[in-house]
């Protein structure tokens, strides 16, 4: 049985279309059911031609931010989904949201966490001159760029890189990384204790926790 996955994102949408090419390879035993963007963007307009279902929750147009939050839970929820995946979103989920998607929320940031957290995870780690930076996808907590590391893989920094070009490169290892993520999720090998994930079994490379 395939799993039901809601994607949530604010821009393009490439880490949301590398994962629906992947479950439509049978490389993720899951389906991307719908896709939620708290603006009007780029990535609303890719699901709709995939012919997934496609919502804009604008948070411009809430005048509180609890509100925006519990509208943007009820559409998720409305799909009983089996996982909730941010990917390129820019609004901090609040406790409400959070809390309704037990271990089944996970994120998506380009950069080596605890390193380099928030909205400018690329060019903060550019800027502080490191060698090595790389994508994790976490577990969604409270707390902004939070919560129990699934994987990371690294991006070396070249001499000559831009944001915009070490972006490029870290997003051709999101969209291998994202869909290895959800298959370990949904494939039943992931096992969150405290801070820490526990996993099986999971192919490729990166970096992992095992048991």
């Amino acid at each position: 049985m395939r799993g039901g996955i809601v994607v949530l994102i604010s821009g393009s949408g490439t880490n949301m279309e590398a994962l629906v090419e992947a479950c439509d390879r049978g490389e993720v035993p899951g389906e991307v059911v719908a896709v939620v963007a708290d603006r009007d963007c780029v990535g609303l307009r890719a699901a709709e031609k995939r012919g997934i279902d496609a919502h804009l929750i604008d948070f411009a147009s809430f005048d509180e931010r609890e509100k925006w939050s519990l509208a943007l839970r009820d559409r998720v929820l409305s799909y009983e989904p089996d996982l909730v995946v941010s990917a390129g979103f820019m609004r901090i989920l609040a406790p409400v949201f959070v809390d309704a998607f037990p271990n089944k929320l996970i994120n998506l940031h380009p950069a080596l966490l605890p390193a380099f957290a928030g909205a400018h995870g690329v060019r903060d780690a550019l800027a502080h001159g490191v060698k090595v930076t790389g994508s994790t996808v976490h577990f969604v907590d409270h707390l902004v760029d939070h919560g129990p590391i699934l994987l990371q893989e690294a991006v070396r920094v070249e001499p000559d890189d831009t944001t915009e070009t070490l972006h490029e490169r870290i997003k051709e290892v999101e969209h291998q990384l994202l869909p290895e993520a959800c298959r370990l999720i949904l494939e039943g090998k992931v096992r969150v204790e405290g801070t820490t994930v526990r996993m099986s079994s999971r192919s490729g490379g990166g970096v992992d926790a095992r048991e």
